[in-house]
């Protein structure tokens, strides 16, 4: 047994049984593993983003870690947007990251870089195993730090002769670190802010605290108190739809966001972060919070948020009959044109029972959260960093995590060409992924952003670096390319019949949605 086949032996026995790859010739020895070893799932990627996004959206479905096959420096370097959205989020993930034979790197050769180096920014855990005997223990670590409360990012880089030199047989992986419990006297402060405060408290949650249970204990605490709940601008997972709580989000224009948050006194942090603007603007505040607003929280990341808002409820002697009623908006299929409003009421009732939702819609999909409210149920994830192309990779690693649920991906045009291949995978795969690709031919978000920031009126050399015209993208033809079925719509009337067969279907669709 030589060090890489005791490494995926190691994955296997520690439960990450999928590994999301693009090798090259320093990982072809954890190739050959994979036909000598049963149990792991390879999933090929045409791109390192691909890679890596698609390790994040398996977790935040799964609640496991993946792994991930990763050609050196530069095939980590092209993997990193998609990493920094994983961090942001708590995904946990073991990077396994091939590099030249230890006596080969004081060479110089063309592909030798600083590996731990790179990994460092993006990963919470590092470690270059030094020799064939250190492998499995060092997988073994990995696994263990991927598993942790918060969940981390691992990166094993593994030599080439370290893999295939002689090793012993797999390490076991430690127990796995549970979620801290909570902290009673931060329960009992939040109580205390809640019953003093009322509707001037805003009970401001993500992560665990949006699964179906944590939004009905914070609906019967909303009832009790008569407190605000809202989430993040953007997080994680949330669960959604008819018969579960429907909260908004913090908007991300900061115009939208002061208003809303003006007349709190109070904030009580659930797993999130005090509200800021995403960018700074001239003339407006980073801070969200009002002057004045005391910030006071109750759970972190790695605490158990479901349990702490149990006991909240409890304090508060808070029950399901303190639920109020909602009003949701009204949907029903559209006709006519293509607007923000006909499109979010066709998804809202194209969306099947239990689906995914993986969201980057950008600008178009802003409208997006109050018709969806009223759909079939469902969970709707959001980019955590911002990085741009974590879309498709999401979707394809949720749709490995769920194979029995449908996945709805909405993605810009400018967005979806980032990561384009990852429908390549996803036909590959046979995966249930519908692509939903909102083609304005401009990076709009940028449009906004060049007003926002107070860059003046753009010129014609400014427009030509946010058009994505001359020639128009054709993503009908690009998904067919990569064996994707797909088709272009122009009204509403040809979205919702395009909606309902691709949902209907089996295996990877994909829709242009011209605007």
């Amino acid at each position: 047994m030589n060090g890489a086949e005791s490494l995926v032996r190691t994955l296997v026995a520690g439960g990450v049984d999928v590994c999301f790859t693009n090798p090259g010739t320093s990982e072809m020895h954890f190739v050959a593993a994979l036909d000598r070893v049963e149990g792991m799932r390879c999933v090929l990627g045409l791109f390192e983003g691909v890679v890596t996004g698609a390790a994040d959206g398996y977790y935040r479905m799964k609640g496991t870690p993946a792994s991930t096959l990763l050609h050196l420096g530069p095939g980590l370097a092209n993997g990193l947007a998609n990493l920094h959205n994983a961090k942001k989020a708590n995904s946990g993930i073991v990077n396994i990251v091939g590099q030249h034979a230890t006596y080969h790197i004081g060479y110089n050769a063309p592909l030798t870089s600083d590996i731990e180096g790179l990994a460092r920014p993006m990963s919470s855990w590092v470690r270059t195993s030094p020799d064939a005997k250190s492998v499995a223990a060092d997988g073994a670590a990995a696994i263990a730090a991927a598993k942790s409360s918060p969940p981390q990012i691992a990166t094993l880089i593994l030599p080439a002769d370290t893999a295939w030199n002689e090793a012993d047989g797999i390490a076991l992986v430690p127990a796995e670190t549970q979620r801290a419990n909570y902290s009673a006297q931060a329960v009992d402060h939040a109580a205390k802010v809640l019953r003093n405060g009322g509707a001037s408290t805003l009970l401001l949650m993500t992560g665990s605290a949006l699964t179906e249970h944590g939004l009905a204990l914070a609906a019967q605490i909303a009832g009790k108190t008569g407190c605000k709940v809202m989430g993040q601008t953007y997080n994680p997972r949330m669960a959604r739809g008819k018969g579960r709580f429907a909260i908004d989000r913090i908007p991300y224009v900061i115009e939208q966001a002061l208003p809303i948050l003006k007349d709190f006194k109070n904030i009580v942090l659930v797993e999130a972060n005090d509200p800021v603007a995403f960018f700074a603007y001239p003339n407006k505040p980073s801070m969200l919070k009002p002057q004045g607003c005391e910030v006071h929280r109750m759970t972190s990341g790695a605490e158990n948020s479901v349990a702490a808002l149990e006991a909240l409820a409890g304090a508060l002697h808070a029950g399901p009959t303190d639920r109020q009623p909602q009003r949701l908006v009204e949907i029903a299929k559209p006709t006519g044109a293509l607007t923000h409003a006909s499109i979010a009421q066709a998804i809202a009732m194209a969306i099947p029972e239990n689906a995914i939702v993986v969201d980057e819609s950008i600008t178009t999909g802003r409208g997006f959260f109050p018709p969806t409210a009223a759909a079939a149920p469902h969970d709707w994830l959001q980019n955590m960093g911002g990085s741009i192309g974590f879309s498709t990779p999401v979707a394809t690693g949720a749709a490995v995590a769920c194979p029995d649920r449908k996945v709805i991906c909405m993605v810009g045009d400018g967005s979806a060409m980032y990561t384009l291949q990852s429908l390549w995978t996803q036909a590959r795969e046979g995966l249930n992924v519908v692509t939903i690709v909102f083609a304005n031919k401009i990076y709009q978000i940028l449009r906004g952003e060049f007003d926002g920031v107070g860059a003046g009126e753009p010129g014609q050399r400014a427009q030509d670096m946010l058009k994505i015209d001359r020639p128009d993208l054709d993503f009908v033809a690009l998904a067919k390319g990569m064996g994707v079925p797909g088709r272009a719509v122009a009204n509403a009337d040809d979205f919702n019949k395009a909606l309902a067969e691709a949902v209907a279907e089996p295996g990877p669709r994909l829709i242009e949605v011209q605007m």
